[in-house]
């Protein structure tokens, strides 16, 4: 039976079909959904930025996905600390009893379970070569919840683990390829919690399917993802927009602890 309430911070498909039904995607804006969203939205917006001018110097291209610098290691180290905040505010807003600063790559591959991580794709805009569209947490699918094994860890997080612990060593693995799987995640994890919503203070207006390409506009408008559409009958959700205004209405939280 589909879910009458939504998850905290868990954006999911609608028994329609769609991820808006209409918009009753509006359960986002919710003061329950999730704590100061807008946050974590404007982290990824000026690493967007970021991004974009890097680009003035260093082409997106299949050619430059070896290239290290500086300047992309700052960028890869930022974006994947940003990863981190978004996951342990997840686990953190469902309950989650571990302490938060004892949170590791364990217990983030509990969110695939409840987030379909490993199952967007991502499609980077002006890239030259094969390598313009990402599933950045295909590696996810390989565990079910808590596992540390590194077959089931994504290889840019690997990277950045080994980047951060010797980064005289593993200085080359701050590279492009890296890089762009990481922004990549980042955009699935905000994707998968607030859909395309970016929080902005102008009046909204959320359209996140029609598509010919199977891909909508990510949240920032540069990057295009596609939502999962695997998920099972009694995973979607199912509610009306007047349900929103019920007395009864709550927004519930999903069980990470007994996984």
């Amino acid at each position: 039976m589909p879910l009458r309430y939504p998850y905290k911070r868990t954006c999911r498909q609608f028994v329609d079909g769609s991820y808006t039904n209409s918009g009753q995607w509006k359960y986002i804006h919710d003061k329950d959904f999730a704590e100061s969203p807008e946050h974590y939205v404007r982290a990824f917006e000026l690493i967007q930025k970021d991004l974009i001018h890097l680009f003035s110097y260093v082409e997106p291209s299949d050619k430059n996905l070896d290239t290290y610098s500086f300047r992309i290691y700052e960028l890869f180290f930022r974006t994947c600390v940003e990863i981190e905040a978004n996951f342990k505010a997840i686990l953190r807003e469902n309950g989650y009893q571990k302490q938060i600063d004892k949170l590791n790559i364990s217990d983030y591959k509990r969110i695939n379970k409840s987030h379909r991580l490993s199952s967007y794709w991502v499609k980077i805009p002006y890239w030259s070569g094969e390598q313009d569209t990402i599933v950045p947490f295909e590696k996810f699918s390989l565990c079910d919840g808590n596992d540390s094994k590194k077959e089931s860890t994504p290889d840019w997080y690997n990277a950045y683990t080994s980047v951060k612990h010797n980064r005289l060593a593993n200085f080359e693995q701050a590279n492009l390829k890296n890089l762009m799987n990481a922004v990549c995640a980042l955009v699935v994890v905000l994707s998968s919690q607030f859909c395309c919503e970016d929080f902005s203070p102008r009046a909204t207006l959320m359209a996140c399917e029609g598509t010919d390409d199977g891909f909508d506009s990510a949240t920032g408008s540069y990057f295009r993802v596609r939502f999962p559409n695997d998920w099972a009958e009694d995973e979607l959700y199912d509610f009306s927009s007047a349900s929103l205004t019920y007395d009864d209405w709550k927004v519930q939280c999903y069980d990470y602890n007994s996984m």
